[in-house]
């Protein structure tokens, strides 16, 4: 199976669980979205090879981290207390990102420039402001949250001058979709339902989850066509 075939399959199963949230069709639904980061995982581990190093390793902990989050966030709908459980799976997953993208060899950008941080921050308070009245006793989690995945942001953010400028620009756009698609989750939990919510935040996860996959590929040049 080659690279275009497999990010076909990726995204079609994307597709299929997108048209069974809109249907309402619980079962199917959580079956197809368990199948979604396996695909994704898969081609990382093919186009990978026999390249394997420490930071590989910590993004496919990050996939297996966010496949736990999507089968157990998908699950909160027949049980409430399982959306904590996914946020915990999403916490490790964002971890293993950070992690990973921190301790990339080659100079920081952010020593020189921390002044790349302030839209960022200026983000974090923003959603944390809309969603703050319905947090409730979620307020701990959520806020812990927060600042994980914006210290992710800021790590692919500091890749800047590490890596190549095609793993630098995808990691950085998936990086930004997957908070932009978290964003979404917390207005429409905590604040503001809105109409095809479901739709828009999955688009925006398997989009962001594809491009940080594909971008840690390219920071080692790996072929992709094969």
């Amino acid at each position: 199976m080659n690279f275009r075939t497999h990010s076909l399959l990726y995204f079609s199963s994307g597709i299929v669980f997108i048209a069974l949230e809109t249907v309402d069709a619980t079962y199917p639904g959580i079956a197809v979205k368990a199948l979604i980061i396996p695909v994704l995982g898969w081609l990382y581990i093919r186009f990978v090879r026999d390249g394997w190093n420490p930071f590989h390793r910590l993004i496919i902990a990050a996939l297996a981290f966010s496949w736990f989050g999507d089968v157990t966030l998908q699950l909160s709908s027949i049980r409430e207390t399982f959306f904590l459980v996914g946020l915990t799976g999403f916490l490790l997953a964002q971890l293993m990102y950070l992690i990973a993208f921190f301790s990339t060899p080659g100079p920081a950008i952010l020593v020189r420039r921390p002044y790349l941080l302030i839209p960022v921050l200026a983000y974090g308070l923003v959603i944390l402001w809309l969603v703050w009245g319905g947090l409730e006793e979620m307020k701990g989690p959520v806020i812990l949250y927060t600042v994980v995945i914006l210290t992710m942001l800021s790590a692919a953010i500091n890749r800047r001058e590490k890596v190549n400028r095609d793993s630098y620009r995808l990691v950085l756009y998936g990086a930004v979709l997957f908070i932009i698609s978290d964003s979404m989750i917390a207005v429409n939990r905590f604040s503001q339902p809105f109409e095809l919510a479901r739709a828009a935040i999955m688009t925006s996860y398997v989009t962001a989850q594809y491009l940080l996959a594909i971008g840690c590929l390219r920071q080692y040049n790996l072929t992709l066509k094969r």
